[in-house]
């Protein structure tokens, strides 16, 4: 079991930043994709940030050069520094671990958490 715990979130005026954690534990393979996803009200859950345990990071292309996801040395919590908000970047933001790569057929998931940036 893996227990995946999310902070970070809040409201914010648009140009803002916020700076979102998830701070993973448990039965976590060496080798392991932890990613950020969100879901704002009546659209579907999207992929906005990955990390891989290799180092490599890929960003959805409404983020890219406004959001960095890092991890620490431990690499078991991962960063989501969110910069120049935007009202349409308001959702629920949900953390994801997957043993391996992003295609692995085992997910958890955080609990989420919610950001609002405000115009």
């Amino acid at each position: 079991q893996v227990q995946l715990v999310e902070s970070g979130g809040g409201l914010v005026q648009a140009g803002g930043s916020l700076r979102l954690s998830c701070a993973a534990s448990g039965s976590i393979f060496s080798i392991n994709t932890i990613s950020w996803y969100r879901q704002a009200p009546g659209k579907q859950r999207e992929l906005v940030a990955v990390s891989t345990t290799s180092g490599s990071t890929n960003y959805a292309d409404s983020v890219k050069g406004r959001f960095t996801i890092s991890r620490d040395n431990a690499k078991t919590t991962v960063f989501l520094q969110m910069n120049s908000l935007k009202p349409e970047d308001t959702a629920v933001y949900y953390c994801n671990y997957r043993p391996g790569s992003l295609t692995s057929s085992y997910a958890y998931w955080g609990q989420g958490t919610q950001v609002t940036v405000s115009s």
